[in-house]
């Protein structure tokens, strides 16, 4: 398939998302927030519904970087309606793409405001808000083929980013269903950790080859207010990652 049929057919598929009515329990915790809403947005209208995957303006099938979170918060993307956008895990991820390049602005409040994604990719785990940030395994489950199709129109993609110990275990979940055999796997999780195609990979022809994963603690108030992922760590992860995405 050419390159703007690609971006065409994910385009396509993205638009769809919004309307997936998969899970009733996060359909109507997404619709609660949206009616109920945080004071301090209380003019606002919340999305209320599944986020799309954030891609790039410009042609997106040639993104080399999939970055995976867990899930929209509740009064972050699940207002915006964009990944990782109206919250301060937002602004802490946007900040440290903008100093590696990853993104051309460093804080992101609102689709529209002039933020761009440069050869990255931003999903995540669940689509949904889900209730204490927690979703369950069947939710995650019924999310899966979200990502699956993404995988499927990205062929130039070379890295995938793991924010957090769930987006490591949805990604490598998709990553057996495309038959890609990796070394290690949920215990291998820890920050700046590097996983990479297991030497004895059985790799269906038609998936491609497997693509290196790296992982970061995901940037939630809890890791960055204490300390945990400061702005140093993910910077060097978003480093890291640059220089594996420009290898040949």
């Amino acid at each position: 398939m050419a390159g703007r049929s690609i971006d065409q057919a994910l385009r396509k598929a993205n638009a769809q998302l919004p309307a997936c009515r998969r899970c009733p329990r996060l359909v109507e915790y997404c619709r609660k927030v949206a009616q109920t809403r945080r004071r301090a947005y209380a003019d606002q209208n919340y999305h209320g519904r599944p986020v799309p995957h954030f891609l790039p303006e410009s042609r997106p099938a040639d993104a080399t970087l999939l970055i995976v979170g867990l899930a929209p918060g509740a009064h972050g993307a699940n207002r915006t309606g964009r990944m990782f956008t109206g919250d301060r895990s937002g602004d802490f991820l946007y900040r440290a793409m903008f100093q590696t390049g990853w993104c051309t602005l460093p804080e992101s409040t609102w689709p529209g405001d002039g933020l761009e994604l440069r050869a990255a990719v931003i999903t995540a785990a669940v689509h949904c808000a889900p209730p204490q940030n927690k979703p369950t395994t069947e939710e995650i489950a019924a999310c899966a083929p979200w990502l699956d199709d993404l995988m499927g129109h990205l062929p130039r993609w070379k890295v995938t980013l793991c924010l957090g110990r769930l987006a490591l275990a949805a990604t490598l979940g998709a990553y057996a269903r495309r038959g890609w055999k990796m070394n290690g796997g949920n215990g291998a999780f820890k920050h700046g950790a590097r996983i990479d195609p297991a030497h004895t990979a059985s790799v269906d022809p038609g998936a491609g080859r497997p693509r290196i994963i790296l992982c970061s603690y995901h940037p939630s108030q809890q890791n960055t207010f204490t300390g945990r992922l400061t702005m140093e760590m993910l910077i060097k992860v978003f480093e890291i990652a640059r220089s594996l995405a420009e290898e040949t």
